[in-house]
């Protein structure tokens, strides 16, 4: 075949590899929101088959034959890319067996399911078994992977490329230093946000409606998307005209809804925005979790709970709320919703104590993985950790070590992307203030300038860049905390007055 035949021929096999991803992704979108309890061991096993089929398909000889003829000969800068990419597949892939690939894939679908259940009964026991499968397959894939220097960094490599323990360990200490003197600040000022305003009685339909009115100013494209309930939010893309967010709401506490939908729709609008012409190949999906997380944070915190924000969106959110707002000051209102408070649940931390959250995970599952705990000791750990970090100790399994659906599908190396998210979008937020105004922006109430920045510098570019060349190209330097620690400061410095 000539190089272009063969370059054709590569792109159809990778439709096809598609074909099964989508399927996959779409029975895990149904597992987590619409399936009924007696049909998840038979979805699962489902799910074990179509994953089974796309793994034999990332390590066939059919896909190192496309490797070895077309790797640094395509002058087609997106195929070449994908070649490399479906090689570190490949190279990745084969070197875990067959079998064990299913069972495990097949362990990931029951075990959350399971999870959801233990949650429900904070009865940690019950999921405990399926949590140590988890752990030891994940250990066994890093061991046949193979690392450098710390067994947790082929963990972390699957999430945020470029990035190891050796990083995050200079990091973490940086920014937990400098959050628990700011909330040792916080704690001694006299200034008290009162948030009991804020817990009324919301109906669920005002709240999407308002939500609803946000996506569109965010630029949330619906006809590539959708919004559903769920336990535990998140966003999930079939394909780029495909891309799905769901959300939980609480009657009693809009925030829960109306901040993780904006959060997701962060998520959703890089899906949404990366450049077509990189669909059907495996560039066409967001370089990292961590650049994705600077995403959903930017758009929930630096702009959801941003004070200009409020300023010329209360009304709004007025038209949509009980008439009990009605009576709160758009002062009192600012202050309560960025109330920095020590919470047991992650999803909803407020901005300061939200990575202190993440360095608990952290450190327990780096432990975890490096066998230095036991999955047994997990939940009097994590309740240890978060007297030591947060100064609260939790009363069940429910709002401790279970509260997250991450390890039960088997996402170990995730979670520091979150609080990695959260120091990028301040390094982006800063930079993209050189040439946006911002708090205009924000103030006309059409975020598009903001979208289309995002866009030009991160979102269309799929992985066709890796996510440490993605912050230098647009900031210019690499992984920086001070601009998180300084945005922390000089907002809870206004709002506590210290």
């Amino acid at each position: 075949m000539s190089l272009e035949q063969t370059e054709k021929a590569f792109l159809d096999y990778l439709k096809e590899q598609n074909a099964y991803r989508e399927a996959i992704t779409l029975i895990q979108w149904d597992l987590r929101t619409k399936v009924p309890k007696k049909g998840v061991g038979q979805r699962s096993e489902v799910v074990g088959y179509l994953s089974q089929k796309l793994h034999q398909m990332q390590v066939s000889d059919k896909i190192k034959e496309f490797i070895d003829e077309l790797k640094g000969k395509s002058t087609n800068e997106i195929i070449e890319k994908s070649i490399l990419e479906c090689e570190e597949t490949y190279e990745k892939n084969r070197k875990i067996p067959e079998t064990e690939f299913k069972e495990y894939v097949m362990l990931q679908s029951k075990g959350e399911a399971v999870w959801q259940e233990a949650r429900d009964k904070a009865d940690f026991a019950m999921f405990q078994p399926y949590l140590e499968k988890l752990v030891e397959y994940n250990k066994k894939f890093a061991n046949y992977w193979g690392y450098k220097e710390n067994i947790y960094d082929a963990l972390l490599h699957n999430y945020e490329p470029g990035v190891t323990v050796k990083t995050l360990d200079e990091v973490f200490p940086k920014v937990r230093s400098s959050l628990s003197e700011l909330l040792q600040k916080i704690e001694t000022s006299s200034v008290r946000p009162n948030t009991e305003l804020l817990h009324t009685h919301f109906p669920k339909k005002g709240q999407k409606d308002l939500s609803i009115e946000i996506l569109n100013r965010m630029g949330y494209d619906w006809d590539a998307g959708r919004l559903d309930d769920t336990i535990h939010p998140f966003e999930i893309t079939v394909n780029l005209n495909d891309v799905r967010i769901t959300t939980r709401y609480d009657e009693q506490d809009f925030r829960m809804a109306v901040f993780g939908i904006i959060h997701e729709a962060g998520h959703a609008l890089y899906e949404q925005n990366i450049d077509k012409k990189l669909e059907g190949t495996p560039l066409a999906s967001g370089t990292s979790m961590g650049i994705h997380e600077s995403q959903s944070l930017f758009w929930e915190n630096f702009l959801g709970r941003n004070k200009i924000f409020w300023e010329s969106h209360y009304d709004l959110f007025k038209k949509y709320a009980p008439s009990h707002f009605e009576n709160v000051s758009l002062t009192d209102f600012y202050q309560a919703v960025n109330e920095v408070k020590p919470s047991f649940i992650r999803i909803e931390a407020d901005e300061l104590t939200y990575p202190l959250h993440i360095m608990v995970r952290y450190e327990l599952e780096k432990a975890l993985i490096n066998g230095e705990i036991e999955v047994r000791d997990l939940p009097q750990l994590w309740n240890e950790k978060m007297e030591e970090y947060l100064g609260i100790k939790p009363q069940s399994d429910r709002e401790g070590v279970l509260q997250d659906i991450h390890w039960a599908g088997g996402d170990f190396g995730y979670f520091p992307s979150y609080a990695l998210g959260y120091m990028y979008a301040a390094q982006f937020e800063h930079k993209m203030r050189e040439t946006v105004n911002i708090d205009q922006v924000i103030r006309s109430g059409d975020f598009s300038p903001i979208r289309q920045w995002m866009t030009n510098n991160i979102h269309q570019y799929g992985k066709m860049k890796k996510p440490l060349d993605i912050l230098n190209d647009v900031t210019g330097e690499g992984l920086n905390p001070d601009y998180l620690i300084r945005y922390l400061t000089t907002k809870y410095q206004d709002i506590y007055q210290f």
